[in-house]
């Protein structure tokens, strides 16, 4: 029986052990969404984006914390090595004496202690309360500009993800075509040792074929350099291996032109931040007009203090006048009115005044741009679309002429030139292609994010 258990246990473990494993692994593989969602959860810039919002929403509560009661205890200990001197006239205490006779007396005792709290209350400030808005709105401030920060992090992300996708697709057809070129040569230099091909066509498809190698290779750094690219916008650690997962698919949404005709542009992050920074310059014209206004605060104290010949302030005996501690309290209201600034008020609100009709100058000018913006990628996605599907063709009949080289080759009714002028056409317009398809994925993230449709 127990050998049973131990069996069990280790059965258990060992399964657990794969699941752990095959998570790692899985851990490294990533879609287009999930690259994203990593993105969203450990870029660092994204990150300070959402601690901004966290700072916005603590400053707001340390401004709605000046309106509640402000409460302060105190202790005061003053030792005075030498007691304070006033000067009396001598005609207080004696009548006969002259009118410039003074008399030095000092009052006071050496040791002195007060006790006590204090609290103010703020009934009414104009800054106050629109400072209230403002916080408010600087919040509301911090949330789009998360949503900008998002927005500008999915652009990034896929841009890149595209690019890696795009450059693993050259690799494949260039292994296949220096797989088919390796084999040709092969079989030339074959020929070449039996006399039926001369060397001159052997070197020319070495040629051929070290320049397809060096292209190869260029592809696979580009491939390199793309992956660290990506793994850079997402956070991830460069030394760490990724896998993508998802393909090249060509869906149907791909294939329509676009329109940039009746778009609404509320939907931008970036339009948004000017409406909330037109929102806060009106609250600042508000309350430097309100600030006409007087500032009334209600205030209070109560408190002991003590004095005495020496330092035994703690001990009390309420039948002795210099042990005890002596009550004192206090209320009182204060009114704060600004009867005349030099005008200095008056050239704040005007300055306010023109930041808010810059403001909204600048919003009109960002809808130009965004108009601009989104046909400039509509035209680059439509203009992208129809040269992919001109290169698909050619792509399609270089394969095809290729094909029919190496097949007459074979069979000995072509030439190796047929070959190299073959594999090169077919490399362009395989080149072409990819290319056009890159173009055709950017530009239509780049309309997506001009609409501001890109972030969900």
């Amino acid at each position: 029986m127990i050998k049973i258990n131990q069996y069990s246990l280790l059965v258990a473990f060992s399964i657990m052990m794969f699941q752990v494993k095959a998570q790692e692994a899985k851990s490294n593989s990533f879609s287009l969404q999930q690259s994203i969602d990593y993105a969203i959860k450990n870029s660092p810039n994204h990150l300070n984006a959402e601690l901004d919002l966290k700072n916005s929403i603590y400053r707001k509560r340390e401004i709605a914390g000046a309106g509640l009661p402000q409460v302060s205890g105190s202790f005061d200990f003053k030792d005075y090595l030498e007691i304070p001197t006033s000067l009396f006239p001598l005609s207080t205490f004696n009548p006969l004496a002259p009118a410039d006779a003074f008399q030095a007396v000092r009052f006071g005792l050496q040791y002195n202690a007060t006790a006590g709290l204090s609290a103010s209350q703020l009934l009414f400030s104009a800054d106050y309360l629109f400072g209230l808005k403002a916080a408010k709105e600087f919040v509301n401030l911090s949330k789009i500009n998360i949503n900008r920060s998002k927005t500008e992090l999915v652009s990034q992300v896929t841009k890149a993800y595209y690019a890696v996708l795009v450059n693993q697709e050259r690799l494949k057809l260039l292994n296949a075509n220096v797989d088919k070129l390796t084999q040709t040569l092969t079989e030339v230099k074959a020929y070449h040792q039996q006399g039926f091909v001369e060397l001159i066509d052997v070197e020319r498809l070495e040629v051929t074929h070290n320049n397809l190698l060096v292209e190869k290779d260029k592809v696979t750094q580009l491939l390199s350099l793309g992956e660290n690219m990506l793994k850079f916008q997402m956070g991830y650690q460069i030394n760490d291996a990724i896998t993508l997962t998802d393909s090249l698919n060509i869906s149907e949404d791909l294939k329509k032109e676009l329109t940039s005709s009746n778009i609404a542009f509320s939907n931008r992050t970036d339009v948004q931040l000017l409406n909330a920074q037109q929102s806060l310059y009106n609250i600042d014209v508000k309350r430097l007009k309100w600030g006409y206004l007087p500032t009334l605060a209600a205030y209070g104290a109560y408190q002991y203090n003590t004095q005495r010949p020496s330092a035994n302030i703690f001990e009390t005996d309420k039948s002795s006048a210099i042990k005890r501690w002596y009550e004192v309290a206090l209320v009182g209201v204060t009114l704060n009115l600004n009867v005349f600034d030099g005008l200095q008020r008056h050239n704040k609100i005007q300055q306010a005044k023109i930041a808010s009709l810059k403001n909204q100058n600048n919003l009109k000018n960002l809808e130009l741009a965004a108009q601009l913006e989104t046909s400039v990628a509509t035209i680059s996605y439509n203009n992208a679309l129809k040269t992919l599907n001109a290169n698909k063709r050619n792509m399609e009949l270089a394969q095809h002429v290729y094909d029919v080289s190496q097949k007459k080759y074979s069979q000995g009714v072509g030439s190796n030139i047929e070959i190299i002028n073959a594999q090169t056409s077919l490399r362009e317009a395989e080149t072409n292609y990819y290319n056009a398809l890159y173009d055709l994925l950017i530009s239509k993230t780049d309309y997506l994010k001009a609409i501001g449709t890109l972030v969900k």
